[in-house]
């Protein structure tokens, strides 16, 4: 094998690079199947994924792996055995399933999400893996009893993906790391340029005749030394980035800035040695001292779009804090450690907390996508995420509420919908031919200048690499919807994702949920007809019992059921608990078995009094049964939202409206007149036929919005192409949504829609901003009329008009909609 890989070496002519890694190899002694590589480690690696087929990691890129020379695994991570340090670093452990998010730097491109989403097929005690790109993280799944923390670290960097763990990550919270060394490069190259200005000056100021030629040559030799710094530290991002973009056959953004800074720099040695003149070294060093600034303009940029918003970015939840045996709500922001908080049947848990109550049983498959409930007695620990089922459970806090685990369980690949973002889609293949033409460009203008004055055949050639640049129209789509985003959330609507705006402005169906979305949980009338004596109400007992029971559900007609009735909640345990979505409630309570729900579950007969139409036919009936014994009906006066009226009347106007509901179709009449001949009106609908109406929209070519309250519509908001859920004031957060609204600005969502379809304008209005720019930017560059100094200071200028553009234009649609 190695004298056939010496002979194709020896009559190509070429270098041997490493298949893995693409270093330079200096020998073809290490190599397998007709590869070589620099040193074992890489050997191993290849060797590794080839025995686990995972060889179509090098499909993706060439050379995408990481060197392993000088590289080995030792026991340098026998910390990780320590349970102290092991529990710190954990965001979950739990019936022998435990997660863990890791910062990997040495993730770059597609093949190295690729590889690390499939750590499976490496192990199988590692059955999901997901990467941020953006951070840098990964997220392991991994089974405690088959492998270990840290084992599975050991196993990342056996294949060039060491994490990197600091005592940060250990005594608080993971933030986001300062790019010190960006201030450093910076600081370098506006010394160097300040000082190169400044020994300058006299060649700018003065003829030959007063400076001795023993001084111009001093003055360049030392500008020349001042300029080394700048080539060999600062602009050291640019050459890696192009270099490594060369090795994979792509040409990036950094290749022409590359090929400016070694075209001015090789000029200006040149003039230097010969006594030909003074170059541009001044040029050179504020060349790359603006296009720092530039990058740090753009890096601050991208932060400020908070693409890692917290919880208070989220959710508008509350959870029901205990004070000395009373119940309040209060913000979820407001919840500290040692806080006592009820959480109720399918409420999420929103921090680490210590179970106060007997018993309860959690569902952590928001967690771990495993669906099996974990059963957990007095004084067991719960973690974050888990949903418990069954009675309501008292837990005591131990931990505050995570900065980032509840939005990264609300952005869990589970509730991922494959919509194709066509803008931003746009811009990437845009990004990727441009640096192409701009070099073809920048060669033509060179050679036609060459034969008229080489050193404006430099300029013009610098100057066109320079101020062409596609990073305007990158930062068109992320800054503008990301503002966007922003003002969403200032005004009570907070969307999962910046990119999800678009999917909102392309729907053309809108489906409502009525139980909790067109309705509110206000203080309301709620009446109870019994079916034997109409006249007859509950005895004090029953009222108890029914009370208990429906203190654990946070279904709507639940919670007016239970702010109706002034007993204290009974003494006796509630037992058996089960809530049917779309059904009813089921428990055992002081040796009575209650069942509170819908007519057709309970088998009751048809009510003899009309009570809907004492409320103008605005009501829903929840029906009781006692031990069997069915002993009548609530009846519940529905108060729908304000503004709900006009909202369907404009909303009607654009999109195609249906209303979806579980209750009875005795309001029919009146619902018909708010939504008009031309919608449809589905009553007695469980939560599988309002997700097959859903599908059956999408199979007719439509795009979906779906509008509920999270509760018993959770399958049709995940199959929508999008989803938004209505939280009132109780913990009813659904990750199969895409955004949640407060119910108080309900009339708003016409407003939304309306502000969603202007930002794709603005988008579209900015990449036709940055085409101009670029198409005037590369005319003055190729007509010899623009210095490379003054591209470099144009570059960052064009990121800055755009990112003005996107701010102000967002901005101004939105107060002119009254927007926050």
């Amino acid at each position: 094998m190695k004298t056939t890989i010496n002979k194709i070496a020896a009559s190509s002519g070429t270098k041997l690079t490493c298949f893995h890694c693409g270093e330079p190899c200096k020998s073809t002694d290490i190599a397998i199947d007709d590869n070589v590589f620099c040193c074992q480690g890489c050997r191993l690696v290849y060797e590794l994924l080839s025995e686990n087929d995972l060889t179509t990691y090098y499909g993706y890129y060439k050379h995408p792996g990481i060197s392993q020379q000088g590289k080995q695994i030792t026991k340098k991570y026998q910390f990780l055995d320590n349970p102290e340090i092991k529990q710190k670093l954990l965001d979950f452990s739990e019936n022998g399933i435990a997660t863990v998010t890791l910062s990997i730097p040495q993730i770059h491109c597609s093949s190295c999400i690729w590889l690390l989403e499939n750590l499976y097929r490496l192990n199988p005690a590692i059955p999901a893996s997901r990467v941020n790109f953006l951070r840098k993280e990964l997220t392991v799944t991994f089974q405690e009893e088959k492998i270990s923390l840290r084992q599975v670290v050991e196993l990342l960097a056996s294949i060039g993906y060491e994490p990197q763990i600091t005592s940060n990550d250990l005594e608080q919270p993971r933030r986001r790391h300062v790019n010190r060394s960006l201030y450093l490069k910076l600081g370098v190259a506006g010394f160097a340029f300040g000082n190169i200005m400044l020994l300058s000056f006299p060649d700018y100021l003065a003829t030959h005749e007063v400076i001795s030629p023993e001084f111009i040559r001093f003055f360049g030799y030392l500008s020349l030394l001042l300029s080394l710094p700048v080539l060999l530290y600062s602009s050291q991002d640019y050459f890696r980035s192009a270099l490594a973009g060369i090795r994979q056959r792509y040409l990036n953004i950094d290749v022409p800035i590359s090929l400016g800074i070694l075209a001015m720099f090789g000029r200006s040695v040149y003039e230097v040695i010969s006594a030909t003149g003074t170059g541009y070294l001044d040029s050179m060093a504020g060349l790359v001292f603006f296009l720092l600034i530039g990058k740090l303009f753009q890096q601050k940029t991208y932060d400020a779009l908070s693409f890692e918003r917290d919880y208070k970015s989220y959710f508008p939840i509350s959870v029901t804090k205990l004070d000395r045996g009373r119940e309040s709500h209060i913000p979820l922001s407001q919840l500290h450690i040692g806080d006592r908080i009820l959480v109720h049947n399918q409420e999420l848990i929103p921090a680490d907390a210590v179970l106060m109550s007997e018993s309860a049983t959690i569902d952590y498959s928001f967690v771990t996508g495993e669906a099996a409930a974990v059963h957990k007695a007095n004084g067991d620990l719960l973690f974050a995420g888990g949903r418990q089922i069954g009675p309501s459970i008292e837990i005591e806090i131990i931990k505050e509420v995570s900065q980032s685990y509840l939005t990264r369980l609300w952005n869990n690949e589970v509730f991922h919908k494959a919509s194709p973002h066509v803008l931003s889609n746009f811009a990437n293949n845009v990004a990727h031919y441009f640096t192409l033409v701009v070099l073809t460009i920048a060669i033509a203008a060179a050679l036609f200048w060459l034969s008229r004055d080489i050193s404006t055949a430099i300029n013009v050639f610098t100057a066109v690499l320079i101020i062409a640049c596609p990073c305007a129209l990158a930062l068109s789509v992320p800054f503008a919807m990301g503002n966007a985003l922003r003002i969403f959330g200032k005004s009570k609507f907070y969307l999962k994702s910046a990119e999800s705006i678009e999917t909102l402005a392309k729907v053309d169906s809108i489906v409502f949920d009525k139980t909790g979305t067109l309705t509110w949980q206000g203080k309301i009338k709620v009446q109870f007809f019994g079916i034997e004596a109409p006249g007859a109400g509950l005895s004090r007992r029953e009222k108890r019992l029914v009370q208990s029971v429906v203190r654990h559900s946070t279904h709507p007609l639940s919670a007016q059921i239970y702010s109706s009735l002034d007993e204290e909640p009974c003494a006796g345990p509630v037992t058996d608990f089960r809530e049917i979505q779309g059904v009813g409630l089921s428990a055992r309570v002081d040796g009575a078995h209650i069942r509170i729900g819908s007519r057709t579950w309970l088998g009751a007969q048809e009510p003899r009094t009309d009570a809907a139409a004492q409320n103008g036919g605005t009501s829903s009936t929840v029906f009781l049964e006692i031990d069997g014994r069915v002993r009548g009906y609530f009846n519940i006066a529905n108060h729908y939202r304000a503004g709900m009226q006009e909202t369907i009347a404009a909303l009607q106007k654009k999109y195609h409206i249906a209303l979806l509901t579980g209750d009875n179709d005795r309001e029919r009449p009146f619902l018909s007149r708010i939504f008009g001949a031309g919608s449809q009106l589905l009553f007695n609908q469980s939560p599988q036929d309002k997700l097959q109406f859903v599908k059956s929209l999408q199979q007719q070519g439509h795009r979906v919005l779906m509008i509920g309250d999270g509760l018993n519509d959770a399958g049709a908001l995940k199959q929508s192409n999008f989803g938004i859920s209505i939280s009132d004031d109780i913990l009813a957060f659904s990750p199969a949504s895409d955004a949640i609204l407060e119910a108080k600005v309900f009339a708003n969502i016409e407003k939304f829609l309306h502000y969603s379809q202007i930002c794709l304008k603005v988008v579209i209005t900015s990449f036709a901003l940055s085409f101009l720019y670029n198409l005037v930017g590369l005319g003055f560059g190729a007509s010899g009329m623009l210095s490379p100094l003054v591209a470099a200071i144009l570059m960052p200028l064009s990121s800055i008009s755009v990112v003005a553009f996107t701010t102000f234009a967002t901005k101004l649609f939105a107060k002119k909609l009254r927007l926050a």
